[in-house]
C-alpha cells in the first residue's frame, strides 16, 4: 500500500495550526523514514504557501539524554520558520501549543551557504556567530508519543525558539557549562559536550543531511545544534532561562 503523503502532511499541518493532537500514524499507516521526510517537506510547503519564511534548520537527538528521553536512536532534522521565532526575554502564549516542552540549545548563524558536506576543520569557517538558545518543542501527536518516522514527518516537533546574544568567540564552545532554570530554580544542568561531543559536529552532520536531501542552506540561516539536556514541560506563568557559561543567556516568560 502506498503512503498518502499529501493527506498526512495536511493532517499534521492542521494539527499544528489548531493545536489539536493526532494519533500516531505509525500505529495504523506505517511509512518509511524516506517517506517521513517527504511528508515533512510537503507539510512545510503548505506553510510556505501561506507566507511563512524559512529561517534555518534544527537538529534533533544529538545528545544521549534526548535519545533516551524520547526512545529513539537516530539524529534527525527539521525546518525553522519566522513564525516560530519568539522574542528573547519576551512573553510566550501557550495557547498556540499542544503540550510544549523546552530545552537548552546552542544556535549557530551561518555566514556562507552550506552547499556541500563539511569536515569539522571546515565548520567554523561557515559560522558567523553562536548564541545560547531555548527551543520549544511540541509534538502534534497525542501524549507526546511517536516513532522515529512519526516525529520526522512532524518536522521534528519544531514549534518555537528564542535566541540570546550573539558571540563571535568560539573558544570554550566544546565544553561549556549549561544551566536551564524554571522560575530561577535549576532543573537541567549539563555541558555543550553532550551535543555530539562538540556542537560544531552538529554543523558537520547538518551539512551531510542537507547534501543527501539535495538542499542548500543559505548564508544568514540559523542552525539549532540540538539539546544539551533533556526537556522540561512548560506551564502558565513560568519563567525559563538558559545560561551557557561564557556565552550568555536566553530567556522567556510564559503568559499566566
Amino acid at each position: 500500500m502506498s503512503t498518502d503523503i499529501s493527506r498526512i502532511a495536511a493532517a499534521l499541518d492542521q494539527a499544528a495550526r489548531r493545536a489539536e493532537p493526532l494519533p500516531q500514524f505509525s500505529a495504523t499507516s506505517p511509512f518509511s523514514l524516506d517517506e517521513a521526510y517527504r511528508i515533512q517537506r510537503a507539510s512545510m510547503q503548505r506553510r510556505y504557501n501561506d507566507g511563512e519564511q524559512s529561517i534555518g534548520i534544527k537538529l534533533g537527538f544529538t545528545s544521549r539524554a534526548k535519545m533516551i528521553q524520547m526512545g529513539v536512536d537516530s539524529l534527525i532534522w527539521g525546518w525553522l520558520t519566522d513564525t516560530m521565532l519568539e522574542e528573547d526575554g519576551g512573553l510566550v502564549d501557550l495557547s498556540r501549543y499542544i503540550h510544549p516542552r523546552v530545552e537548552p540549545e546552542v544556535c549557530f548563524l551561518t555566514r556562507r551557504d552550506i552547499d556541500r558536506p563539511l569536515t569539522l576543520l571546515e565548520a567554523a569557517d561557515y559560522i558567523e556567530a553562536v548564541a545560547p538558545a531555548l527551543e520549544i518543542i511540541d509534538s502534534r501527536y497525542q501524549a507526546f508519543k511517536f516513532s522515529l518516522e512519526d516525529v520526522v514527518a512532524d518536522n521534528c516537533s519544531s514549534s518555537g525558539l528564542t535566541v540570546g546574544p550573539w558571540s563571535r568567540d568560539f573558544a570554550g564552545l566544546a565544553n561549556a557549562g549549561v544551566v536551564m532554570r524554571l522560575d530561577g530554580r535549576p532543573v537541567q544542568t549539563g555541558s555543550t559536550a553532550a551535543i555530539l561531543g562538540q556542537p560544531l559536529r552538529s554543523l558537520v552532520q547538518a551539512s551531510h543531511l542537507l547534501h543527501d536531501a539535495e538542499c542548500v542552506l543559505p548564508a544568514g540561516s540559523l542552525v539549532m545544534a540540538g539539546a544539551a539536556t533533556a526537556a522540561e514541560a512548560l506551564y502558565p506563568g513560568a519563567y525559563v532561562s538558559v545560561e551557557i557559561l561564557g556565552f550568555g543567556e536566553s530567556s522567556f516568560s510564559v503568559r499566566p
